[in-house]
């Protein structure tokens, strides 16, 4: 289990005290806090045993990657790479829902989703609901796979997973989530959302919203881009994606006025708008791409077999 922690003295004890003793590991990443989080991670009477690690306060997903790695020289393999936060805002009695799947081999990859419980985003301020929804959009036409709660850091992990994974690409502050999902996408790998449970108080977060987007957003356009034209280079050259080029390509040249071509102009000539020609398109290039998605992971899934 890695546990990434900055300034959480009020809740990292509670957190790893409520772990089950059935852990065989939880590392604490200590990510450049000012406070007492780590001596109160040493004095925490938790029941399985725990290892604290020093960051340097480089950021949520470089402490991740710090426990990631940690695991993988550690543990032996094959095992499952838990993340839980350190703000005790994740229910530990998820914790099974989240691993199983992971452990069973039915997927790859799991992670909560606070939308699929019963309580729902009970508690979370308007704002973060907001963006939420936002982001959840934009990470599934990056992904080319629906994305229910893309800002969840409730995960698990195969250590097959981890095993392969380019550390030196890692996305390392906010939108962390975010870039492995569409990583995992890229590679082919199987991931699921489950239902875990949301738990707010009257914290302050450190997000800046207007900061998170406009650098998170980049992020995931080029990371999208970069994933589908991998897949159109061999050995994968998967049709969909030239499908969705087209699609794609097709949408642009109704949207920009100097760029034309024979399809746009019929459509346009029977009094069908240039942004609806665009919408139909891109929608259409998204469709193609969730097909290659899914093919993909076939590919990835008859390798491995």
């Amino acid at each position: 289990m890695v546990i990434p922690a900055r300034n959480e003295e009020q809740f990292i004890a509670n957190v790893l005290e409520n772990l089950p003793e059935w852990i065989d590991l939880a590392v604490v990443v200590n990510d450049g806090s000012t406070d007492l989080t780590e001596k109160r991670a040493h004095e925490a009477h938790a029941k399985c045993p725990v290892t604290v690690l020093v960051g340097e306060g480089e950021g949520v997903g470089a402490s991740i990657d710090r426990g990631h790695r940690h695991l993988l020289q550690n543990l032996p393999q094959p095992f499952a790479s838990v993340v839980m936060a350190g703000d005790d805002q994740m229910d530990p009695d998820d914790l099974p829902d989240v691993l199983l799947p992971v452990v069973r081999g039915e997927c790859d990859h799991v992670k909560g989703n606070r939308g699929l419980h019963s309580n729902g985003y009970e508690g979370m301020p308007r704002i973060r609901r907001w963006a939420t929804a936002v982001l959840s959009w934009f990470t599934t036409l990056a992904a080319g796979q629906p994305v229910g709660d893309p800002q969840c850091g409730y995960t698990a992990t195969s250590s097959t997973v981890l095993a392969s994974w380019n550390w030196e690409r890692s996305w390392k502050g906010y939108g962390y989530p975010n870039h492995w999902l569409i990583r995992l996408s890229m590679l082919g790998w199987k991931w699921r959302e489950v239902p875990v449970k949301s738990i707010y108080r009257n914290e302050t977060s450190n997000l800046k919203p207007l900061r998170f987007f406009s650098t998170v957003g980049p992020m995931m356009a080029f990371e999208h881009h970069r994933r589908n034209i991998a897949w159109l280079k061999p050995p994968l050259l998967l049709p969909h994606t030239w499908f969705a080029l087209m699609a794609y390509a097709i949408g642009w040249s109704a949207l920009l006025p100097f760029i034309s071509n024979d399809l746009e102009e019929a459509l346009t000539g029977r009094g069908v708008p240039s942004l609806a020609i665009t919408l139909f398109f891109w929608t259409m290039a998204h469709v193609f791409d969730r097909t290659a998605a899914r093919a993909r992971q076939e590919l990835r899934s008859n390798a491995k077999a």
